[in-house]
Protein backbone atom coordinates (compact mmCIF):
# COMPACT_ATOMS: atom_id res chain seq x y z
CA UNK A 1 0.00 0.00 0.00
CA UNK A 2 1.19 3.47 -0.90
CA UNK A 3 0.21 5.86 1.92
CA UNK A 4 0.58 9.65 2.18
CA UNK A 5 1.12 11.18 5.65
CA UNK A 6 -0.23 14.51 4.54
CA UNK A 7 0.42 18.10 5.61
CA UNK A 8 1.84 17.77 9.16
CA UNK A 9 2.14 20.85 11.33
CA UNK A 10 5.90 20.31 11.25
CA UNK A 11 8.29 17.52 10.42
CA UNK A 12 11.82 16.70 11.55
CA UNK A 13 13.38 15.63 8.25
CA UNK A 14 16.97 14.47 7.88
CA UNK A 15 17.66 17.17 5.30
CA UNK A 16 15.30 20.15 5.71
CA UNK A 17 16.63 21.64 2.46
CA UNK A 18 14.95 18.83 0.51
CA UNK A 19 11.54 20.00 1.70
CA UNK A 20 8.91 17.78 3.30
CA UNK A 21 6.31 20.38 4.25
CA UNK A 22 3.50 18.42 2.64
CA UNK A 23 4.47 15.17 4.23
CA UNK A 24 5.79 11.68 3.65
CA UNK A 25 4.84 8.86 1.30
CA UNK A 26 5.45 5.33 2.56
CA UNK A 27 5.27 2.06 0.71
CA UNK A 28 6.46 -1.45 1.45
CA UNK A 29 7.56 -0.45 4.94
CA UNK A 30 9.91 2.31 3.70
CA UNK A 31 9.80 6.04 3.11
CA UNK A 32 9.67 6.42 -0.66
CA UNK A 33 9.05 10.16 -1.08
CA UNK A 34 9.18 13.48 0.76
CA UNK A 35 6.55 15.89 -0.56
CA UNK A 36 7.74 19.50 -0.65
CA UNK A 37 5.81 22.77 -0.33
CA UNK A 38 3.21 23.20 -3.07
CA UNK A 39 3.71 19.66 -4.37
CA UNK A 40 1.66 16.47 -4.65
CA UNK A 41 3.00 12.89 -4.49
CA UNK A 42 4.77 11.91 -7.70
CA UNK A 43 2.52 8.86 -8.16
CA UNK A 44 -1.05 8.01 -7.04
CA UNK A 45 -1.50 6.90 -3.43
CA UNK A 46 -3.83 4.27 -2.01
CA UNK A 47 -4.54 5.99 1.28
CA UNK A 48 -4.14 9.41 2.89
CA UNK A 49 -3.66 10.16 6.58
CA UNK A 50 -4.45 13.80 7.36
CA UNK A 51 -1.63 14.85 9.69
CA UNK A 52 -2.81 18.44 9.99
CA UNK A 53 -2.91 18.16 13.82
CA UNK A 54 0.43 16.39 14.11
CA UNK A 55 4.13 17.06 14.50
CA UNK A 56 6.08 14.25 12.85
CA UNK A 57 9.38 12.82 14.10
CA UNK A 58 11.40 9.76 13.17
CA UNK A 59 10.53 6.94 15.54
CA UNK A 60 12.58 7.41 18.70
CA UNK A 61 15.33 4.87 19.45
CA UNK A 62 16.07 3.83 23.03
CA UNK A 63 19.66 2.67 23.58
CA UNK A 64 19.66 1.55 27.22
CA UNK A 65 17.07 0.06 29.54
CA UNK A 66 16.46 -2.68 32.10
CA UNK A 67 12.91 -3.88 31.48
CA UNK A 68 12.73 -6.12 34.56
CA UNK A 69 13.06 -3.07 36.80
CA UNK A 70 9.51 -1.93 36.00
CA UNK A 71 8.53 -4.34 38.80
CA UNK A 72 10.45 -2.33 41.44
CA UNK A 73 9.72 1.32 40.73
CA UNK A 74 10.03 3.64 43.73
CA UNK A 75 10.90 0.63 45.87
CA UNK A 76 11.03 1.62 49.57
CA UNK A 77 14.42 -0.03 50.09
CA UNK A 78 16.06 1.87 47.22
CA UNK A 79 14.78 5.42 47.07
CA UNK A 80 17.14 8.31 47.87
CA UNK A 81 20.33 6.29 47.32
CA UNK A 82 23.29 6.50 44.97
CA UNK A 83 24.21 3.71 42.56
CA UNK A 84 26.15 1.18 44.65
CA UNK A 85 23.88 1.34 47.76
CA UNK A 86 20.88 1.33 45.39
CA UNK A 87 22.13 -1.85 43.70
CA UNK A 88 22.92 -3.54 47.01
CA UNK A 89 19.38 -2.81 48.19
CA UNK A 90 17.71 -4.15 45.05
CA UNK A 91 19.80 -7.18 44.05
CA UNK A 92 18.20 -9.41 46.74
CA UNK A 93 14.77 -8.27 45.57
CA UNK A 94 15.55 -8.89 41.90
CA UNK A 95 16.87 -12.37 42.70
CA UNK A 96 13.21 -13.44 43.08
CA UNK A 97 12.43 -12.59 39.45
CA UNK A 98 10.38 -15.30 37.70
CA UNK A 99 9.76 -15.97 33.99
CA UNK A 100 6.12 -14.85 34.28
CA UNK A 101 7.08 -11.64 36.04
CA UNK A 102 9.85 -10.99 33.55
CA UNK A 103 7.46 -11.48 30.63
CA UNK A 104 5.03 -8.93 32.06
CA UNK A 105 7.86 -6.50 32.81
CA UNK A 106 9.09 -6.77 29.22
CA UNK A 107 5.60 -6.35 27.78
CA UNK A 108 4.88 -3.32 29.91
CA UNK A 109 8.21 -1.61 29.21
CA UNK A 110 7.89 -2.12 25.45
CA UNK A 111 4.32 -0.81 25.51
CA UNK A 112 5.32 2.26 27.52
CA UNK A 113 8.16 3.00 25.13
CA UNK A 114 5.94 2.55 22.08
CA UNK A 115 3.30 4.91 23.48
CA UNK A 116 5.97 7.56 24.02
CA UNK A 117 6.94 7.40 20.33
CA UNK A 118 9.74 4.83 20.52
CA UNK A 119 9.91 2.33 17.64
CA UNK A 120 13.23 0.64 18.43
CA UNK A 121 14.64 -0.31 21.81
CA UNK A 122 17.61 -1.99 23.39
CA UNK A 123 17.26 -3.73 26.72
CA UNK A 124 20.31 -4.63 28.81
CA UNK A 125 19.27 -7.76 30.68
CA UNK A 126 22.00 -9.20 32.87
CA UNK A 127 20.07 -10.96 35.68
CA UNK A 128 19.75 -14.77 35.44
CA UNK A 129 18.49 -16.37 38.65
CA UNK A 130 17.63 -20.07 38.45
CA UNK A 131 14.61 -20.59 36.24
CA UNK A 132 15.16 -17.52 34.07
CA UNK A 133 17.56 -19.08 31.58
CA UNK A 134 15.10 -18.35 28.74
CA UNK A 135 15.03 -14.59 29.37
CA UNK A 136 16.24 -13.70 25.86
CA UNK A 137 13.64 -15.95 24.25
CA UNK A 138 10.91 -14.28 26.31
CA UNK A 139 12.02 -10.84 25.18
CA UNK A 140 12.12 -11.84 21.52
CA UNK A 141 8.63 -13.31 21.80
CA UNK A 142 7.23 -10.15 23.39
CA UNK A 143 8.90 -7.74 20.97
CA UNK A 144 7.79 -9.82 18.00
CA UNK A 145 4.20 -10.00 19.25
CA UNK A 146 4.15 -6.21 19.59
CA UNK A 147 5.88 -5.76 16.24
CA UNK A 148 8.58 -3.54 17.72
CA UNK A 149 12.25 -3.35 16.73
CA UNK A 150 14.53 -4.55 19.48
CA UNK A 151 18.21 -5.08 20.07
CA UNK A 152 18.17 -7.91 22.58
CA UNK A 153 21.33 -7.60 24.62
CA UNK A 154 22.42 -10.85 26.17
CA UNK A 155 23.80 -9.39 29.37
CA UNK A 156 25.76 -11.24 31.99
CA UNK A 157 27.34 -11.20 35.44
CA UNK A 158 29.80 -13.76 36.78
CA UNK A 159 31.32 -11.97 39.78
CA UNK A 160 29.16 -12.17 42.89
CA UNK A 161 29.63 -11.17 46.52
CA UNK A 162 31.89 -14.16 47.16
CA UNK A 163 34.19 -12.90 44.38
CA UNK A 164 34.28 -9.32 45.64
CA UNK A 165 31.45 -8.15 43.36
CA UNK A 166 28.09 -6.60 44.23
CA UNK A 167 25.44 -9.14 43.07
CA UNK A 168 24.28 -12.02 45.28
CA UNK A 169 25.53 -15.47 44.34
CA UNK A 170 22.18 -16.71 43.00
CA UNK A 171 21.81 -14.20 40.11
CA UNK A 172 25.14 -14.80 38.35
CA UNK A 173 26.26 -17.53 35.95
CA UNK A 174 29.64 -19.06 35.18
CA UNK A 175 31.61 -17.98 32.11
CA UNK A 176 31.04 -21.12 30.05
CA UNK A 177 27.27 -21.06 30.60
CA UNK A 178 27.12 -17.40 29.62
CA UNK A 179 29.21 -17.75 26.48
CA UNK A 180 27.31 -20.84 25.32
CA UNK A 181 23.99 -19.04 25.66
CA UNK A 182 25.36 -15.93 23.94
CA UNK A 183 26.24 -18.10 20.94
CA UNK A 184 22.82 -19.78 21.03
CA UNK A 185 20.94 -16.48 21.10
CA UNK A 186 23.07 -14.98 18.32
CA UNK A 187 22.62 -18.04 16.12
CA UNK A 188 18.86 -18.09 16.61
CA UNK A 189 17.80 -14.44 16.59
CA UNK A 190 20.43 -12.04 15.20
CA UNK A 191 19.03 -10.51 11.99
CA UNK A 192 21.36 -8.03 10.29
CA UNK A 193 19.17 -7.57 7.22
CA UNK A 194 17.83 -4.13 6.35
CA UNK A 195 14.67 -3.50 8.33
CA UNK A 196 15.18 -6.54 10.54
CA UNK A 197 13.12 -6.41 13.73
CA UNK A 198 15.40 -8.36 16.08
CA UNK A 199 19.12 -7.95 16.51
CA UNK A 200 21.34 -9.26 19.28
CA UNK A 201 24.19 -7.58 21.16
CA UNK A 202 26.48 -8.96 23.86
CA UNK A 203 26.49 -7.01 27.09
CA UNK A 204 28.63 -8.02 30.09
CA UNK A 205 27.13 -5.85 32.81
CA UNK A 206 30.01 -3.74 34.17
CA UNK A 207 33.69 -3.95 35.16
CA UNK A 208 32.73 -4.72 38.73
CA UNK A 209 30.42 -7.67 37.91
CA UNK A 210 32.28 -9.63 35.19
CA UNK A 211 35.70 -11.19 34.67
CA UNK A 212 38.27 -10.08 32.12
CA UNK A 213 37.93 -13.38 30.24
CA UNK A 214 34.19 -12.84 29.76
CA UNK A 215 34.85 -9.38 28.32
CA UNK A 216 37.54 -10.58 25.90
CA UNK A 217 35.67 -13.70 24.78
CA UNK A 218 32.62 -11.54 24.08
CA UNK A 219 34.74 -9.56 21.60
CA UNK A 220 35.55 -12.75 19.72
CA UNK A 221 31.87 -13.71 19.49
CA UNK A 222 30.92 -10.22 18.36
CA UNK A 223 33.44 -10.35 15.53
CA UNK A 224 32.32 -13.82 14.51
CA UNK A 225 28.60 -12.93 14.41
CA UNK A 226 28.97 -9.26 13.40
CA UNK A 227 27.08 -7.91 16.39
CA UNK A 228 27.41 -4.98 18.78
CA UNK A 229 28.93 -4.88 22.28
CA UNK A 230 27.50 -3.00 25.23
CA UNK A 231 28.34 -2.40 28.89
CA UNK A 232 28.04 0.16 31.67
CA UNK A 233 31.07 2.43 31.94
CA UNK A 234 32.00 5.71 33.56
CA UNK A 235 28.79 5.99 35.60
CA UNK A 236 30.20 6.74 39.06
CA UNK A 237 33.44 7.48 40.88
CA UNK A 238 32.95 4.18 42.74
CA UNK A 239 33.54 2.41 39.42
CA UNK A 240 36.78 4.36 38.94
CA UNK A 241 37.97 3.29 42.37
CA UNK A 242 37.05 -0.35 41.71
CA UNK A 243 38.99 -0.48 38.43
CA UNK A 244 42.03 1.19 39.96
CA UNK A 245 42.02 -1.29 42.85
CA UNK A 246 41.38 -4.45 40.81
CA UNK A 247 42.90 -3.68 37.40
CA UNK A 248 45.42 -0.96 38.19
CA UNK A 249 43.89 1.46 35.68
CA UNK A 250 40.87 3.63 34.98
CA UNK A 251 37.78 2.17 33.21
CA UNK A 252 38.63 3.48 29.72
CA UNK A 253 42.18 2.11 29.96
CA UNK A 254 40.71 -1.22 30.99
CA UNK A 255 38.36 -1.08 28.00
CA UNK A 256 41.31 -0.59 25.67
CA UNK A 257 43.28 -3.40 27.28
CA UNK A 258 40.49 -5.95 26.66
CA UNK A 259 39.80 -4.98 23.04
CA UNK A 260 36.62 -2.97 23.51
CA UNK A 261 37.76 0.28 21.87
CA UNK A 262 36.06 -0.03 18.48
CA UNK A 263 32.94 0.92 16.51
CA UNK A 264 31.03 -2.16 17.66
CA UNK A 265 30.83 -0.79 21.20
CA UNK A 266 28.36 1.55 22.83
CA UNK A 267 28.54 2.39 26.52
CA UNK A 268 25.83 3.23 29.02
CA UNK A 269 26.17 6.57 30.86
CA UNK A 270 29.75 7.67 30.11
CA UNK A 271 29.84 10.38 32.75
CA UNK A 272 33.26 10.40 34.41
CA UNK A 273 35.67 10.62 31.48
CA UNK A 274 38.63 12.99 31.42
CA UNK A 275 39.70 14.91 28.30
CA UNK A 276 42.11 12.25 27.09
CA UNK A 277 39.47 9.53 27.49
CA UNK A 278 36.88 11.56 25.61
CA UNK A 279 39.36 12.00 22.74
CA UNK A 280 40.19 8.28 22.66
CA UNK A 281 36.56 7.21 22.71
CA UNK A 282 35.79 9.61 19.89
CA UNK A 283 38.76 8.49 17.82
CA UNK A 284 37.59 4.87 18.04
CA UNK A 285 33.93 5.84 17.40
CA UNK A 286 32.73 4.23 20.62
CA UNK A 287 29.09 5.20 21.18
CA UNK A 288 27.63 6.54 24.42
CA UNK A 289 24.06 6.15 25.65
CA UNK A 290 23.22 9.30 27.59
CA UNK A 291 20.66 8.52 30.33
CA UNK A 292 19.77 11.93 31.77
CA UNK A 293 16.80 10.95 33.94
CA UNK A 294 18.56 8.11 35.73
CA UNK A 295 21.73 10.17 36.14
CA UNK A 296 19.73 12.86 37.90
CA UNK A 297 17.72 10.45 40.08
CA UNK A 298 20.88 8.67 41.32
CA UNK A 299 22.92 11.91 41.35
CA UNK A 300 25.58 10.13 39.28
CA UNK A 301 26.77 13.16 37.32
CA UNK A 302 26.50 14.75 33.90
CA UNK A 303 27.53 13.08 30.65
CA UNK A 304 30.02 15.03 28.50
CA UNK A 305 27.76 14.80 25.46
CA UNK A 306 29.02 17.79 23.50
CA UNK A 307 32.69 16.92 23.89
CA UNK A 308 32.10 13.26 23.03
CA UNK A 309 30.12 14.15 19.92
CA UNK A 310 32.69 16.72 18.86
CA UNK A 311 35.43 14.07 19.08
CA UNK A 312 33.44 11.66 16.88
CA UNK A 313 31.63 9.44 19.38
CA UNK A 314 27.98 8.73 18.51
CA UNK A 315 25.68 9.96 21.29
CA UNK A 316 22.26 8.41 21.80
CA UNK A 317 19.62 8.53 24.51
CA UNK A 318 18.41 5.87 26.93
CA UNK A 319 15.76 5.86 29.62
CA UNK A 320 17.82 3.39 31.71
CA UNK A 321 16.16 1.08 34.19
CA UNK A 322 12.69 1.76 35.47
CA UNK A 323 13.91 1.51 39.06
CA UNK A 324 16.36 4.40 38.59
CA UNK A 325 14.16 6.38 36.20
CA UNK A 326 10.78 5.04 37.34
CA UNK A 327 9.49 5.61 33.82
CA UNK A 328 9.97 4.06 30.37
CA UNK A 329 9.19 7.22 28.45
CA UNK A 330 11.86 8.26 25.95
CA UNK A 331 10.09 11.46 24.93
CA UNK A 332 10.22 12.56 28.53
CA UNK A 333 13.92 11.69 28.48
CA UNK A 334 14.41 14.01 25.51
CA UNK A 335 13.22 16.97 27.59
CA UNK A 336 15.39 15.92 30.54
CA UNK A 337 18.38 15.73 28.19
CA UNK A 338 17.78 19.32 27.11
CA UNK A 339 17.54 20.56 30.68
CA UNK A 340 20.58 18.82 32.16
CA UNK A 341 22.75 19.65 29.15
CA UNK A 342 21.78 23.32 29.28
CA UNK A 343 22.75 23.27 32.94
CA UNK A 344 26.09 21.81 31.86
CA UNK A 345 26.84 23.85 28.73
CA UNK A 346 24.58 26.92 28.76
CA UNK A 347 21.23 27.78 27.21
CA UNK A 348 22.50 28.42 23.69
CA UNK A 349 24.85 25.45 23.42
CA UNK A 350 22.22 22.69 23.34
CA UNK A 351 18.99 23.03 21.35
CA UNK A 352 15.86 20.97 20.89
CA UNK A 353 17.34 19.83 17.57
CA UNK A 354 20.38 18.41 19.41
CA UNK A 355 18.38 16.28 21.84
CA UNK A 356 15.96 15.10 19.15
CA UNK A 357 18.96 14.11 17.03
CA UNK A 358 20.42 12.13 19.94
CA UNK A 359 17.11 10.29 20.40
CA UNK A 360 16.90 9.35 16.71
CA UNK A 361 19.98 9.44 14.45
CA UNK A 362 22.47 9.28 17.31
CA UNK A 363 20.73 6.37 18.97
CA UNK A 364 20.48 4.50 15.67
CA UNK A 365 24.24 4.91 15.20
CA UNK A 366 24.89 3.52 18.68
CA UNK A 367 22.92 0.41 17.77
CA UNK A 368 24.73 0.11 14.45
CA UNK A 369 21.63 0.77 12.34
CA UNK A 370 21.60 2.97 9.25
CA UNK A 371 18.05 2.03 8.19
CA UNK A 372 16.19 3.86 10.99
CA UNK A 373 16.44 7.09 12.98
CA UNK A 374 15.68 9.62 10.24
CA UNK A 375 12.91 10.83 7.96
CA UNK A 376 14.60 10.33 4.59
CA UNK A 377 13.87 8.46 1.39
CA UNK A 378 14.95 4.83 1.70
CA UNK A 379 14.74 4.69 5.50
CA UNK A 380 12.29 2.42 7.27
CA UNK A 381 8.86 4.01 7.72
CA UNK A 382 9.16 4.36 11.51
CA UNK A 383 7.41 7.55 12.59
CA UNK A 384 6.11 9.15 15.78
CA UNK A 385 3.32 11.73 15.45
CA UNK A 386 2.36 14.04 18.32
CA UNK A 387 -0.53 16.47 18.65
CA UNK A 388 -0.34 19.85 20.36
CA UNK A 389 -3.91 19.72 21.68
CA UNK A 390 -3.17 19.51 25.41
CA UNK A 391 -3.21 22.58 27.64
CA UNK A 392 0.56 22.38 28.06
CA UNK A 393 1.01 23.34 24.39
CA UNK A 394 -1.42 26.24 24.23
CA UNK A 395 0.40 29.36 23.09
CA UNK A 396 3.37 27.48 21.62
CA UNK A 397 4.83 29.09 18.50
CA UNK A 398 7.37 26.57 17.17
CA UNK A 399 5.82 23.06 16.94
CA UNK A 400 9.09 21.11 17.04
CA UNK A 401 10.49 23.12 19.93
CA UNK A 402 7.14 22.80 21.73
CA UNK A 403 7.42 19.02 21.83
CA UNK A 404 10.58 19.34 23.91
CA UNK A 405 10.11 22.58 25.83
CA UNK A 406 6.44 22.06 26.72
CA UNK A 407 6.97 18.41 27.60
CA UNK A 408 5.31 16.06 25.12
CA UNK A 409 5.23 12.58 26.58
CA UNK A 410 2.63 10.62 24.61
CA UNK A 411 2.47 10.04 20.87
CA UNK A 412 -0.93 10.15 19.19
CA UNK A 413 0.15 7.92 16.30
CA UNK A 414 3.15 5.64 15.90
CA UNK A 415 4.05 3.90 12.64
CA UNK A 416 6.53 1.03 12.43
CA UNK A 417 7.60 -0.38 9.06
CA UNK A 418 4.65 1.37 7.47
CA UNK A 419 2.01 -0.02 9.84
CA UNK A 420 0.21 1.87 12.60
CA UNK A 421 1.17 0.49 16.02
CA UNK A 422 -0.40 3.32 18.06
CA UNK A 423 -3.69 4.95 17.13
CA UNK A 424 -5.35 7.76 19.08
CA UNK A 425 -2.69 7.41 21.75
CA UNK A 426 -3.31 3.70 22.41
CA UNK A 427 -1.27 0.68 21.30
CA UNK A 428 -3.01 -1.44 18.70
CA UNK A 429 -3.99 -4.90 19.97
CA UNK A 430 -2.88 -4.33 23.57
CA UNK A 431 -5.36 -4.33 26.46
CA UNK A 432 -3.63 -1.66 28.52
CA UNK A 433 -6.01 -1.95 31.47
CA UNK A 434 -5.45 -5.69 31.73
CA UNK A 435 -1.68 -5.26 31.38
CA UNK A 436 -1.69 -2.73 34.20
CA UNK A 437 -3.57 -5.10 36.52
CA UNK A 438 -1.42 -8.15 35.70
CA UNK A 439 1.86 -6.26 35.96
CA UNK A 440 0.79 -4.52 39.16
CA UNK A 441 -0.10 -7.85 40.73
CA UNK A 442 3.31 -9.26 39.84
CA UNK A 443 5.05 -6.18 41.24
CA UNK A 444 3.21 -6.48 44.57
CA UNK A 445 4.91 -9.81 45.16
CA UNK A 446 8.23 -7.98 45.44
CA UNK A 447 6.79 -5.66 48.09
CA UNK A 448 5.09 -8.43 50.08
CA UNK A 449 8.50 -9.87 50.96
CA UNK A 450 9.60 -6.67 52.72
Amino acid sequence: MRRWIKDPLAILAANPAEGAERGIVVEGGRIVELVGRGQEPAAPVDAVFDAGRHVALPGLVNTHHHFFQTLTRAHPDAINKELFPWLQALYPVWSRLTPDGFRLATRLALTELLMSGCTAASDHHYLFPDGLESAMDIQVEEATALGMRMTVTRGSMNLSVKDGGLPPDNVVQDEDTILADCERVLSRYHDTSEGGLIRVALAPCAPFTVTKRLMTDSVGLAERFDCRLHTHLGETHDEDAYCLEHYGCRPVEYLEEIGWMNERVWLAHGIHFNDDEVERLGRHRVGVSHCPTSNMVLASGQCRTKELEAMGAPVGLGVDGSASNDSSNLMEGVRHALMINRLTYGSGAVTHFDVLRWATEGSARCLGRDDIGAVAVGKQADLALYTLDELRFSGAGDPLAALVLCGAHKADRVMLAGEWKVEDGMPVGIDVERLRVEHGTAAKRFLEAL
